[in-house]
């Protein structure tokens, strides 16, 4: 029995709450974590999870074990950190979280850069809209858009998100193009799930205007709506970084170019004590140059 991987995977069994996800997260099957957290048991002749097929919870003594063996990951985790340093080049594996939509349009294309000023660096990126732990979860380093609550977290502001409001040529044949806010309300636009009954705000000077988009159709995927626009269905407001290249090639118009439609902070984070490694201080020297807030 390898001894420390059974610890990885009791450790993070109990960490994510099943086993399930727990193989998920270590990249092996339910099963694996399973024969791992028997065979300590059986090493150590007592049971450390309780387990039903609804759920687990730890024995007396697995509540103990948990915390030494957690100690012991976190030892050896800064011991390799601490080599890590030793040499000039970045190398290891970076774990980084990223907002959907900028990590697929903006983020990935970029790495290319990255990967060839540190090719021994492996990149472990996980696209999710949902703001995660980064220490519960094991990340490295964050992408995140939006106000900055948690003041464990070291923040380097970037470039502001901003938006777009488009439409397809033909929708605008049909319909006719909006030349000023309040004629929104007499379109039909695409939404996405969560903002569907958010109002639209858009200023110019000193003239501000409040709309509340009438959507007929709302999906959870901002890829969805930027081809749902493409298809002609309606007007969409979404990221201009989703939006520029269709705009570009002329499968979308941005209308009301002129007003302004808000943005929101973007920023990198990573956890205040976390040792500043090669690979981390890399990839934040390559972040904020290539998406810092003067880009």
């Amino acid at each position: 029995m390898d001894i420390f991987r059974a610890m990885q995977a009791f450790v993070a069994a109990v960490q994510t709450g099943s086993m399930t996800a727990a193989a998920a997260q270590l990249g092996v099957s339910p099963a694996m974590v399973g024969q791992h957290v028997a065979a300590l048991e059986e090493r150590l002749g007592t049971r450390l999870l309780n387990r039903t097929t609804r759920r687990q919870h730890l024995t007396d003594f697995g509540a103990s074990y948990f915390e030494q063996c957690r100690d012991i990951l976190d030892r050896v985790a800064l011991a390799e950190r601490e080599a890590e340093t030793l040499h000039a080049a970045p190398r290891g594996n970076l774990r980084i979280t990223t907002p959907t939509t900028f990590g697929a349009e903006a983020l990935m294309p970029a790495l290319k850069r990255y990967r060839e000023a540190a090719p021994d660096v492996t990149l472990d990126v996980v696209l999710t809209d949902r703001n995660v732990d980064l220490v519960e979860e094991g990340f490295d380093v964050a992408f995140r858009i939006g106000t900055l609550p948690d003041s464990r977290l070291i923040a380097r502001p970037l470039m502001p998100y901003r938006m777009m409001i488009c439409a397809s040529p033909d929708y605008l044949s049909r319909r006719g193009t909006p030349e000023h806010p309040e004629q929104l309300s007499t379109h039909e636009t695409v939404g996405f799930t969560r903002a569907s009954r958010s109002r639209w705000r858009l200023s110019r000077g000193d003239e501000t205007v409040e709309i509340t988009p009438s959507c007929s159709v709302t999906v959870n995927s901002g890829q969805a709506l930027r081809t749902a626009a493409r298809a002609g269905l309606g007007i969409i407001m979404q990221p201009a970084i989703l939006l520029s290249s269709d705009v570009e090639a002329g499968h979308l118009i941005q209308l009301l170019p002129d007003w302004h439609m808000g943005q929101r902070p973007m920023s990198l984070l990573y956890y205040r004590d976390q040792r500043m490694t090669p690979r981390l201080r890399s990839f934040i020297s390559f972040a904020t140059e290539e998406f810092g807030a003067n880009t």
